[in-house]
């Protein structure tokens, strides 16, 4: 405790050093839920509750349904284009351009694109020994369970304002 008051007499804001550890709290749990279901790259859960977690409450539930969808459509085509073309940069340029056009067709907007791209990139660019289509479905749920994470404390433990 003595720590935390000094931090305050330095002039560091409450607020920033209880969302620090939230924010720490979630990536840590949303790591562990992943590592206890077996996920291999349990890390995945962690950097979606990193970035679920820099939002409020209200803004968070709003923009993750769109980041599901977009992990979701990215692990797809990942999962498809890897099965047919492989770890192809060229087939990877044109399903980058073809999910933003398809993210913006079915209104998603450049959160879910974001996410589209980068399941996209992890399932289709990163070379492995496992099938795509199980790689892509780590993935998903590597990051749903991140997003899921930083919901649900982002609910239960929410900012409160100064």
């Amino acid at each position: 405790m003595a720590q935390w008051t000094r931090w305050l007499r330095a002039g560091v804001d409450r607020r920033a050093i209880v969302h620090a550890a939230r924010t720490a709290v979630g990536a840590v749990a949303s790591f562990l839920v992943a590592r206890l279901i077996g996920m291999p790259e349990a890390y995945w859960a962690a950097i979606s509750t990193l970035v679920v977690m820099q939002s409020t409450l209200g803004a968070a539930f709003k923009i993750s349904a769109k980041r599901f969808a977009g992990t979701a459509i990215g692990c797809a085509f990942g999962a498809a284009l890897s099965t047919w073309f492989g770890p192809n940069v060229a087939m990877f340029g044109t399903a980058v351009f073809v999910l933003g056009v398809l993210c913006a067709t079915l209104h998603l907007d450049q959160v879910a694109y974001r996410f589209a791209g980068i399941a996209l990139c992890v399932v289709m660019l990163v070379v492995r020994t496992q099938d795509a289509t199980v790689v892509a479905i780590h993935r998903f749920i590597e990051v749903s369970i991140g997003i899921a994470a930083g919901l649900a404390l982002t609910a239960v433990w929410p900012e409160r304002d100064p």
